[in-house]
C-alpha cells in the first residue's frame, strides 16, 4: 500500500518500510551512511553511470524516519555540506568593452568545457553578475561552457540532470512513467544561457546551440560513462523571452509547463509557466529513450 510520502519521484510503500526496518534490525551497527549503501544495493538503486545513489536513498530513508515509520541510528557526524555552506562566487575582472560586429568576423569561436578546470570560477562569476537568475550551483551531472571569441569570453552554457517529470515533454517522447523513471539521466538540461550584455552579434546564440550540440554528447559521455541522447530547455515567456535562437537553431517547441515545480502539492500554478523545447541528438532518440539502449 502506497503512504504519503513521496521523496524524488519513489514512492513510499508499507512493504518498503517493512523492508527497511527488517535491514536496520538485521545490521544494528551500521551508521545511516552504510544503511543506505546497503539499501541502494539490494534495491539496485543506481544512476546511469553505475554509481549508487547514496545521497538520493539517505533521504528517502531521513523523509521515513521523521515521518515515524523507520527509526534511523542517531547521526554520527555532521560532514560539511557546500550546498548549503557555499559562499557567493568571486567577482572575475573581464574585458567588458562593447563588441558590436558579424559572425563571421569573430569565427571560429572556442568552445571550453569548463567543469572542474580553472575557468570554472570565471564561468561562476559571469553567471551570478549578468544572468537574470543569478548562479546556482547544480546538483547531480551537469556541465559548463564558456564560449570564447579570440581569448574573450561572449557566452555561457550550463546542462544538467533533466527534470524527471514535464508533461509536454513526456507526451512527445512517448514513454510511460517506468521507462522515464529508469532513463531520464539520458537526457540533459540547458538550465543557463547567457550571451553577454555587451556582446551584440546577430546569430551568435544560434550558432552556439549548433555547436554544442556536436559537442555535449562526447562531453558528457567522457565525464559520466553514459550516453545522453536529447537536450531539453525551458524558455521563460514571462520575461520577455521569446526562444528565437532555439527555434533558429532548429529545436522543437513541444508545450508549456505547468508551473507548479517539481515538489508541488496543491495542484496550482507557484511560478511563471514557460515554454519547453527540445534537441534530439540522434534519429533514433525515442527508442533509445523509451528502451535504454545504453
Amino acid at each position: 500500500m502506497d503512504l504519503e510520502i513521496k521523496y524524488r519521484g519513489r514512492i513510499a510503500t508499507t512493504e518498503a518500510v517493512d523492508f527497511i526496518n527488517k535491514l536496520i534490525r538485521d545490521n544494528p551497527n551500521d551508521s545511516r551512511r552504510g544503511l543506505s549503501v546497503r539499501l541502494c544495493m539490494a534495491w539496485n538503486w543506481r544512476q546511469p553511470n553505475g554509481a549508487l545513489k547514496d545521497m538520493v536513498c539517505r533521504g528517502f530513508m531521513l523523509e521515513l524516519h521523521r515521518a515515524g515509520y523507520i527509526n534511523l541510528p542517531a547521526k554520527r557526524r555532521n560532514p560539511n555540506n557546500p550546498l548549503m555552506n557555499r559562499r557567493m562566487p568571486d567577482s572575475i575582472p573581464i574585458d567588458d568593452t562593447s563588441l558590436s560586429t558579424s559572425l563571421k568576423q569573430i569565427l571560429p569561436l572556442e568552445i571550453c568545457q569548463i567543469r572542474r578546470s580553472g575557468k570554472e570560477k570565471m564561468f561562476n562569476s559571469l553567471m551570478d553578475r549578468y544572468h537574470y537568475l543569478g548562479y546556482c550551483q547544480p546538483v547531480g551531472e551537469h556541465l559548463k561552457y564558456i564560449v570564447f571569441a579570440d581569448k574573450r569570453p561572449v557566452a555561457c552554457l550550463a546542462f544538467s540532470s533533466a527534470p524527471r517529470h514535464i508533461g509536454a515533454r513526456d507526451r512527445f517522447i512517448g514513454w510511460d512513467k517506468h521507462t522515464r523513471q529508469n532513463n531520464i539521466g539520458l537526457m540533459a538540461y540547458n538550465t543557463r544561457f547567457l550571451i553577454l550584455p555587451w556582446i551584440n552579434i546577430k546569430y551568435l546564440a544560434s550558432h552556439i546551440l549548433s555547436r554544442i550540440a556536436k559537442m555535449l554528447p562526447e562531453d558528457w559521455m567522457s565525464i559520466y560513462r553514459h550516453p545522453v541522447y536529447y537536450l531539453e530547455t525551458f524558455v521563460d515567456t514571462e520575461q520577455g523571452f521569446k526562444g528565437t535562437c532555439y527555434k533558429a537553431a532548429n529545436w522543437t517547441y513541444l508545450g508549456k509547463t505547468t508551473g507548479r515545480g517539481k515538489n508541488d502539492h496543491t495542484g496550482k500554478p507557484n511560478r511563471s509557466i514557460k515554454d519547453v523545447y527540445g534537441y534530439p541528438l540522434v534519429k533514433d532518440f525515442r527508442k533509445k529513450l523509451c528502451v535504454g539502449i545504453l
